[in-house]
């Protein structure tokens, strides 16, 4: 009797949407997100995709009936946030809360983000965007998305890079986005595990 085993199917790697949540002049966001999706790059079994509010250019009044070249655009960043498994949020603290702009991102959308985990890497000045966090995880509850624990936050983030956009003391930072990831990859493989033998319905 034959005992090999059949040959196993590589698991499908988890879609990640890294989510660039300020579109203000002069912005450090990209920095951050270029750090971050360095770090990720490294990490087995993830793919990343970038969606950047301004590169997105949503209309800030919603709308149940938007212009088509509005709509087109609501439809390019729902598409893609829709075939994300799980979602990493990079803000900025702007006067102790997050961007308008993300928060409009947000909002344009509902079921893309039920029943996914979300990430948040935040930077600012000495709190390091940490009040942004805490109030993007009460926005996202309430979309029935699960926020996990771990943050990775950088405290005056434009002392911490230097001009190519490296860490200049990354070990903490690098341990921070591990935890991150081991978290976020977890919940990722289960929810899509569930939404697939059950549907979620909110």
């Amino acid at each position: 009797m034959d005992t090999a085993s059949a040959p196993t199917t590589p698991p499908v790697p988890l879609k990640v949407a890294v989510i660039l949540g300020s579109n203000r002049e002069g912005r450090f966001g990209p920095v951050v997100a270029d750090w971050f999706l360095g770090r990720a790059a490294r990490y087995d079994g993830i793919e990343t995709e970038l969606v950047d509010v301004a590169a997105a250019d949503l209309p800030t009044a919603l709308s149940f009936r938007p212009a088509p070249e509005d709509a087109a655009r609501v439809e390019a960043v729902s598409a893609r946030l829709a075939a994300a498994d799980a979602f990493v949020v990079v803000t900025p603290e702007y006067n102790h809360s997050f961007p308008a702009p993300l928060k409009n991102l947000i909002d344009w959308h509902h079921a893309e983000w039920q029943a996914k985990p979300v990430a948040f890497v935040s930077y600012g000045g000495r709190s390091g965007g940490l009040r942004a966090v805490e109030q993007l995880r009460q926005v996202f509850a309430e979309l029935h998305t699960v926020s996990v624990r771990d943050t990775v936050s950088f405290s005056n983030a434009g002392g911490l890079f230097d001009d190519e956009g490296n860490h200049r003391d990354p070990a903490e930072a690098e341990g921070a986005a591990k935890a991150l990831l081991d978290q976020l990859v977890w919940w990722g493989h289960a929810l899509r595990d569930a939404r697939n033998l059950h549907p979620y319905g909110a």
